[in-house]
């Protein structure tokens, strides 16, 4: 089993990297990944795509056709376009139906596993002790705080530990965000100093 500092460590991990990508983003890569997978919904969607191309091409043939000069051809394709719109939007909204539990499923899987464990293993947990301090090298206070709410004295509580975590972690992402904000800002920047080609040429012929 592994270790409860790891175990705090990983689920405060998780939450800053949903908090940082955001869990609409999360829900749509896994929705894609799991349409790539061959599953019966997957095989709807491909379906619905086809169908889709099937509808566009007959529309766009009884657009290009005349009610008044071709009616029976114009006839046949209105009664196609309906049948195949009535089916997309049957098909539609029962793929959008399941996108909506998919969702759900999710949300409920990920507030479980992340804020669930959150509340739950600190009051579980809360005499437990993560680690020990060494022993006199901490004045009674930064003990008293370190234990809080109700492990030993001396040691380092779930809460404290919990803390500890999340604040790292925010520091990192803020650090490593601030990082690339800076890289892409340079990027742009070196991209617009870049003299043009066509510029270039025409400054030497002026010298000449």
């Amino acid at each position: 089993m592994p270790s409860l500092l790891v175990v705090i460590f990983v689920i405060e991990l998780v939450v800053q990297l949903i908090n940082t990508i955001g869990a609409a983003t999360i829900n749509n890569l896994i929705w894609r990944a799991y349409l790539s997978l061959p599953t019966p919904l997957a095989k709807e969607f491909a379906d619905q795509r086809k169908k889709q191309k099937e509808y566009l091409a007959v529309r766009h043939d009884l657009n290009a056709t005349s009610s008044q000069d071709e009616f029976a051809k114009w006839a046949k394709l209105r009664r196609q376009h309906d049948k195949l719109l009535d089916e997309l939007e049957k098909k539609k909204s029962h793929l959008d139906a399941t996108r909506a539990r998919f969702d759900r499923t999710l949300t409920v899987t990920r507030l479980v596993s992340t804020r669930g464990l959150q509340w739950l293993l600190p009051m579980w947990y809360a005499r437990e002790p993560m680690f020990w301090l060494p022993h006199g090298w901490f004045p009674y206070y930064v003990e008293w705080f370190a234990s809080f709410p109700r492990a030993p004295l001396g040691s380092v509580s779930i809460v404290v530990w919990q803390w500890a975590c999340t604040a790292v972690l925010g520091l990192v992402v803020e650090l490593v965000l601030g990082v690339l904000a800076a890289v892409a800002r340079r990027r742009r920047e070196g991209g617009k100093k870049k003299v043009p080609v066509g510029a270039a040429k025409g400054e030497g012929k002026k010298e000449l």
